[in-house]
């Protein structure tokens, strides 16, 4: 374990918090941008990259769950809530392509980041809802196309790679609005959307006072750091919209609409048992997660138990 903590994170909007804890609160960790998602960020925690993982619900406890089926160790748990509010995930295609909706889907080219992403992991949430599964055939509902970044898919539906993607809506709308991909339709998780992660030996071992923290003290100190980035970003809204449109790539204008439609955690420590739950129900109807899973062992710290040491 180094001695500083190393973070991996998206560079987008919901970033921002991160930003203003190492800016204004001496965040005790190196911020490590992985653009091509939470399926990266997967890997670099099992490679030693990174100590903590700051990225999508539904990637992490795919990844969780897959390797419980595996009888693997995936090496981390979930210890923290980030964002409260679902993600809109928005579906794109090529500018110029004739498909119009969502309902001509079936059975097409879905360009992902990784195989186990958000982006992967999303297009079968999808294809649940429109009724595409069937467990009866072992035929996927669309041929999966891993092409890594943001950039890619945008090139790749456009060239006819892939026929559709799935990316966060404010993310997506710069390139609607210049025209160079076309939105058909959209899809929100059914749960909150951002998660922390934490490799396991950042877990403190269990202990006989019941009281006791179940995180090291130099990752209280970490996540007690984002709180106060949290709190900076709620406090001076402006200072935010100026970091997005100058610094990511968004507009002021979308800045300031994705304001309007995101809520932050309170406190990130702990997670609540029931949104890990229904995330393993909705993504094992899905197809993503097969066989027994148990969503209590995917928790380094409950959000009852945080309660405690607040």
């Amino acid at each position: 374990m180094s001695e500083t903590l190393r973070i991996g994170f998206v560079p987008e909007h919901f970033s921002t918090p991160l930003h203003f804890a190492q800016k204004h609160y001496a965040l005790s960790a190196s911020l490590l941008p992985y653009p091509s998602g939470t399926g990266h960020m997967v890997q670099a925690l099992q490679a030693g990259e990174i100590d903590v993982g700051v990225g999508l619900t539904e990637g992490w406890i795919a990844a969780l769950g897959k390797a419980q089926t595996t009888s693997t160790d995936v090496g981390f748990k979930v210890v923290g809530t980030y964002v409260e509010t679902p993600l809109c995930w928005a579906i794109s295609t090529g500018a110029k392509r004739r498909i119009d909706g969502v309902g001509g889907l079936k059975g097409k080219k879905m360009g992902v980041s990784r195989v186990g992403s958000g982006s992967y992991v999303m297009g079968f949430v999808l294809a649940d809802q429109q009724g595409w599964l069937d467990p009866t055939s072992s035929s996927a509902p669309f041929e999966v196309v891993p092409l890594n970044t943001f950039a890619n898919l945008r090139l790749a539906v456009n060239d006819s790679t892939a026929d559709f993607f799935m990316w966060e809506h404010f993310t997506s709308k710069r390139y609607y609005d210049n025209g160079s991909i076309k939105r058909i339709g959209e899809i929100y998780t059914p749960w909150s959307s951002w998660k922390i992660v934490a490799k396991n030996i950042l877990l403190s071992s269990s202990s006989s006072d019941p009281n006791s923290s179940k995180l090291t003290p130099e990752l209280e100190e970490l996540l007690e750091s984002i709180n106060k980035g949290v709190r900076h970003f709620e406090a001076n809204q402006e200072e935010a919209v100026k970091y997005i449109s100058t610094e990511l790539d968004y507009s002021e204008d979308d800045a300031r609409e994705w304001l309007k439609t995101v809520r932050f955690s309170q406190d990130v420590r702990g997670v609540d048992k029931g949104v890990v739950e229904k995330t393993v129900e909705v993504l094992t109807k899905a197809g993503v997660l097969e066989g027994a899973v148990d969503a209590k062992s995917m928790i380094g710290l409950n959000r009852s138990e945080a309660v405690k040491w607040i």
